[in-house]
């Protein structure tokens, strides 16, 4: 290590030119630094309060004599008023992250308490809903005015979403504060009142949150199949209606191309809708085939699937009493179509009037709905088929 000795000769361009290795003193603690290389800089010793500091100044072929002195200066005069000359190098070192990444490092530090699937819809709110708008903004920079852009598109169209979407935003900004990436506390009571109100009030059925329909449906294909089981099963993996799913005929399914067409005569909004069936499906409807030709001998088309007696359709209570018997209080049969809709908005890119027709809802506009001539087929079949291997894993 290098010794300084502070000595009064002051150097002079020629010295710095041809000074050899070693550390060279100026004045007032101004020393060249000659490395073995041949490599020449600059460094100021300051002694303040007792404490002894070493600054860099820079490179002889960058920094004259006379800017060394001059600079030297400055950082004495700075120490002398009780600044830190590094404190700014530091503060611009110091790389802001950016709302994603601490939203993944959040995630990263809560998903351990989960023990349901909440993690994966907490995550996918965000990669869906925020990080397209915000993401990539420095978390330094996320306030009121950002998260309000976030909440303007969804606030009326998925209102439930939304009002969790804010929740686990705030969430990921109590995180930053935390851990010093903002140096105060982000509040978002302000953001609803840029937003207009919510007046269209509806009851829901009760509905099992999404994230714990994959460990119930486990436990209903472990029981034993009955008909309410195998109704209540169909219902769930094509998010129908029950009425549509306990008055299914034979007649209206192909299985061999996993197609289920229902007529007009049977939907509330009259009408006809062709319902892609999952694999999942298909096997249930296959398994519930053989059964009933076990105990009838050949299945008409106008037979019905659910039947208890000869032409008349299980009741809604069967399915019901299939929850109920498996402790399951605060869900309905009904329910699972918003079940069905949550998993889409907070766990697909799926548009939503692609789960609107998978649910078999009425256009409200009536302009849009004189010119919207597609159903979508094609999509939901693939959507139908994803939300199967979201529920059977």
């Amino acid at each position: 290590m290098w010794e300084f000795k502070e000595v009064t000769v002051a150097l002079t361009a020629l010295k710095v030119k041809h000074a050899g290795p070693g550390k060279h003193a100026d004045m007032h603690g101004l020393y060249l630094v000659v490395r073995d290389t041949g490599t020449r800089s600059w460094v100021l010793r300051v002694q303040h309060l007792g404490r002894r500091r070493d600054f860099g100044l820079g490179a002889v072929h960058d920094v004259s004599l006379a800017d060394a002195r001059l600079k030297a200066a400055d950082l004495r005069k700075a120490v002398r008023a009780g600044i830190d000359p590094t404190a700014g190098k530091r503060a611009e070192r110091k790389v802001v992250p950016t709302f994603e990444k601490v939203v993944r490092e959040c995630y990263a530090a809560m998903k351990g308490g989960w023990k349901d699937q909440r993690h994966a819809s907490w995550i996918s709110s965000f990669e869906r809903h925020v990080f397209p708008i915000i993401g990539n903004r420095p978390v330094s920079a996320i306030d009121s005015s950002a998260v309000l852009s976030v909440m303007e598109p969804i606030w009326l169209t998925i209102p439930d979403t939304a009002k969790r979407v804010l929740q686990r935003v705030g969430t990921v900004l109590d995180y930053a504060h935390i851990k010093g990436l903002v140096p105060e506390e982000v509040s978002l009571r302000s953001v609803t009142r840029g937003l207009p109100r919510q007046t269209h009030q509806v009851t829901h059925r009760a509905a099992m949150p999404h994230e714990d329909t994959p460990a119930f449906m486990k436990a209903l294909l472990a029981q034993p199949a009955t008909l309410g089981r195998d109704a209540l099963k169909l219902t769930i993996l094509t998010a129908v209606r029950s009425n549509e799913t306990r008055k299914a005929t034979w007649g209206e399914f192909d299985l061999d191309k996993a197609v289920w067409s229902i007529p007009a005569a049977r939907m509330k909004m009259k009408e006809p809708h062709v319902v892609p069936l999952p694999a999942a499906a298909v096997k249930i409807l296959r398994e519930l085939r053989q059964r009933h030709t076990a105990l009838h001998g050949k299945v008409a088309a106008e037979h019905l699937l659910f039947s208890l007696t000869k032409g008349k359709p299980i009741s809604d209570m069967t399915m019901l009493k299939v929850l109920r018997d498996m402790k399951v209080e605060n869900a309905t049969v009904h329910g699972f179509r918003s079940t069905f809709t949550d998993w889409v908005a907070e766990c697909t890119n799926v548009p939503k009037e692609v789960a609107d027709k998978a649910l078999a809802h009425q256009i409200a506009n009536a302009v849009e709905a004189a010119y919207r001539r597609t159903d979508f087929f094609d999509r939901r079949r693939v959507l139908m088929s994803e939300w199967a291997d979201f529920l059977v894993k």
